[in-house]
């Protein structure tokens, strides 16, 4: 048996199925890409634009991967059970990433109640509503990784972001607490707090003086970047990692 047959082998043995919600969005398709190429079967998430899950799905599988799209609204859970459970029946889903997310700017006194709860309920509600149906065949299999992709604002605060900042420090306790419940169960749970990052949910944001003071190495951050992190942690590699915040900013913080 050569190597390279080793390998393939190696590969399909540790290949899961693994969902990431927002999957369409900048730092998400990167994430499914990175994920589809360490052999996982991806489902890529989408609300609005399914037809950018859709459309990535078909480039991973034409460059060799496994993808699929599907579409729930996180904040909805009679409807995001559902469309689980219809995945559920095909296998546990053993890997998870938590990346759906929406911000809905403006400074505390004026920040209306719409925009307070619309934060709240994709970033922490959708955690659970997407995590909790997911736990159960995922603890039958005895192995589990759970991403929660946070932001550094749960760190250092922002202004104008006290709903993200709010909905992403609770995710960071949520993660520290889940962790503690799975680790028995070879399941690890850990947060990814990016900074600046270059995405269409960035842009305009920043402008490149602003970033040079700023980020302390003078740049946006790329998805891929946070993509090579997250697929790390989801790999066997990373067994011994859970309930951890780890960022990745270029030294903001």
């Amino acid at each position: 048996m050569n190597q390279a047959t080793t390998q393939q082998q190696s590969s399909r043995q540790t290949a899961k199925r693994a969902l990431v919600t927002g999957g369409s969005g900048g730092i998400g398709a990167a994430i499914c890409r990175q994920l589809a190429a360490s052999g996982h079967a991806v489902l890529i998430h989408a609300n609005r634009q399914l037809d950018r899950a859709e459309a990535l799905a078909a480039e991973i599988v034409a460059a060799g991967g496994a993808a699929s799209a599907l579409s729930f609204d996180v904040t909805d859970a009679d409807a995001t059970r559902a469309a689980l459970e219809a995945e559920l029946a095909h296998g546990a889903i053993q890997i998870v990433v938590n990346n759906a997310g929406i911000h809905a700017d403006a400074v505390f006194p004026g920040m209306s109640a719409t925009q307070w709860h619309s934060v709240i309920d994709v970033s922490l509600n959708g955690f659970f509503n997407v995590t909790q149906p997911l736990l159960m065949p995922m603890i039958r299999t005895r192995w589990g990784r759970i991403i929660n992709i946070s932001s550094v604002a749960a760190i250092t605060g922002n202004r104008g972001q006290v709903n993200y900042s709010a909905a992403k420090g609770a995710l960071h306790s949520a993660t520290k607490s889940l962790a503690l419940e799975l680790a028995s169960r070879k399941i690890t749970v850990n947060a990814v707090a990016p900074g600046i990052i270059d995405t269409d949910m960035s842009e305009g944001s920043f402008d490149a003086d602003a970033i040079k003071k700023m980020v302390p190495m003078q740049r946006a951050g790329r998805p891929e970047e946070v993509a090579d992190l997250v697929g790390f942690l989801a790999s066997d590699n990373a067994a011994y990692i859970s309930g951890q915040i780890i960022s990745i900013n270029g030294a903001m913080i």
